[in-house]
C-alpha cells in the first residue's frame, strides 16, 4: 500500500510540475477575459484585443533579435536599438520610389511593397549587425558590464551615422493605400495592417521554433551553449554559428523597425532607444533568454498598454512596469526562466 501511495506522489510531482510549467501560456487568455468585464462593450473588446496582440507582435519581431544574442550568446547588446530604427529609415528609402504599387488600392501589390522593404532592410541590419559584432561586441564577450557600455556607445554613434544620412528630422512612413482602413466585422473594426503584424509576428514566431528545436543548425547552438568544447571537439566552428546567430538577431531587429515604423506611419533615430525599453521590459518578463517567454511578455505588453489606455489614460504609461512588478513577484525569474547566469 505504501509503495502504492509512493509511485502515485511520484508520478503526481512531475504531473504537477507540467501544469505548473504550462500556466504562463494562459496568461494571455486570462489578461483578456479578465477585462470584458470592465470594457463592457463586446465590438471595443475585440478592436482594443487586436490591437493589442498586433502591438505585442511587433514587440516581439524587435525582441526576439535581442532575446536569441542574450540567450544563446550571453551577450547583453543595449545597442540592439539602432539596428530598429536603421531598418525603418532603410524602408523609407525603398518604399520612396514604389509610389505605383504603395499607392495602389490592392492589398497584394501593398504586400509585395512592404515585402520587399523588409528584405532589404533585413539585409542591410544584418549587414550592420555583423560589424557590430566584429568591431564593438568580440573584444567583451563574457564581460557584462563591458557589453553594456560599449554597445550603448555603439547606439549612440549609429544613431548619429542616421542622422547624417538621412537627417535629423522626423520622415514620415505613411502605410500603403490598401492597407489603410479596418475591416468591419459586426460593430467591431479591426485595422487592416494590424491583421499582417499578427501574421508576420506568428510566423516569425514558429518559424523560430522550428529553426532552434528541428533542425541541426539549432541544436548544434543550443548544444554550443551548452558545452562549446565539446562541440567544437566535434569539428564545428561555433564561432560562426554564434556570428550568424548576432547577425540574425540583428535582422529581425531591422525587421521589427520596419513594422514599428509603418505602426507609428513616421521615423526618428531616436526611435530605436525609445523602444529599448519595452524591449527589456518584455525580455525580463518572459524570462532571460527564453523564445517562448519572448513572445508571451510581448503579447501581455501589447495588450496591457491598449487596455489600460482605454480604461485608464493616466495609468497606461505606467501599467507595462506594474505587470513586470506583478510578474516577476511572482516569478523572480521570469515566466519561463531559461537563462540562469
Amino acid at each position: 500500500m505504501n509503495v502504492a501511495v509512493l509511485n502515485e506522489s511520484r508520478g503526481a510531482a512531475p504531473l504537477h510540475a507540467t501544469l505548473l510549467a504550462q500556466l504562463p501560456w494562459l496568461l494571455v487568455p486570462l489578461l483578456a477575459l479578465i477585462t470584458l468585464p470592465f470594457i463592457g462593450s463586446v465590438p471595443t473588446w475585440i478592436t482594443l484585443t487586436v490591437a493589442g496582440l498586433a502591438m505585442g507582435m511587433i514587440i516581439f519581431i524587435i525582441a526576439s533579435g535581442l532575446t536569441l544574442v542574450f540567450g544563446l550568446m550571453d551577450v547583453l547588446n543595449f545597442g540592439h536599438g539602432v539596428f530598429i530604427a536603421l531598418g525603418a529609415f532603410v524602408a523609407v528609402s525603398v518604399l520612396a520610389p514604389m509610389g505605383a504599387l504603395t499607392g495602389a488600392d490592392s492589398i497584394p501589390l501593398n504586400l509585395l511593397a512592404i515585402g520587399i522593404a523588409m528584405l532589404v532592410a533585413m539585409a542591410v541590419a544584418g549587414a550592420v549587425g555583423y560589424a557590430f559584432e566584429r568591431l564593438i561586441v568580440r573584444p567583451v564577450y563574457g564581460q557584462h558590464l563591458k557589453q553594456i557600455l560599449i554597445t550603448m556607445g555603439g547606439m549612440i554613434i549609429g544613431e548619429e551615422l542616421i542622422k547624417v544620412i538621412w537627417g535629423p528630422q522626423q520622415i514620415p512612413l505613411p502605410l500603403p493605400q490598401g492597407l489603410r482602413g479596418s475591416y468591419i466585422i459586426g460593430d467591431a473594426a479591426i485595422e487592416k495592417y494590424r491583421v499582417v503584424a499578427v501574421v508576420i509576428g506568428l510566423a516569425v514566431f514558429l518559424t523560430m521554433l522550428w529553426v532552434l528545436n528541428r533542425t541541426k543548425i539549432g541544436l548544434l547552438i543550443r548544444a554550443g551553449v551548452q558545452d562549446r568544447e565539446m562541440v567544437e571537439s566535434l569539428g564545428y566552428r561555433i564561432k560562426r554559428l554564434f556570428i550568424g546567430v548576432f547577425v540574425a538577431g540583428s535582422a529581425l531587429a531591422g525587421l521589427g523597425g520596419v513594422m514599428w515604423g509603418l505602426y507609428q506611419q513616421n521615423v526618428i533615430p531616436q526611435m530605436g532607444a525609445q523602444v529599448n525599453i519595452l524591449i527589456f521590459i518584455v525580455i525580463i518578463i518572459g524570462g532571460l533568454g527564453s523564445a517562448g517567454g519572448c513572445f508571451v511578455g510581448a503579447l501581455l505588453v501589447g495588450l496591457m498598454a491598449n487596455y489600460t489606455g482605454f480604461l485608464a489614460p493616466k495609468v497606461a504609461l505606467f501599467s507595462n512596469i506594474l505587470l513586470m512588478v506583478l510578474i516577476l513577484l511572482w516569478r523572480p525569474q521570469g515566466l519561463f526562466p531559461v537563462a540562469r547566469r
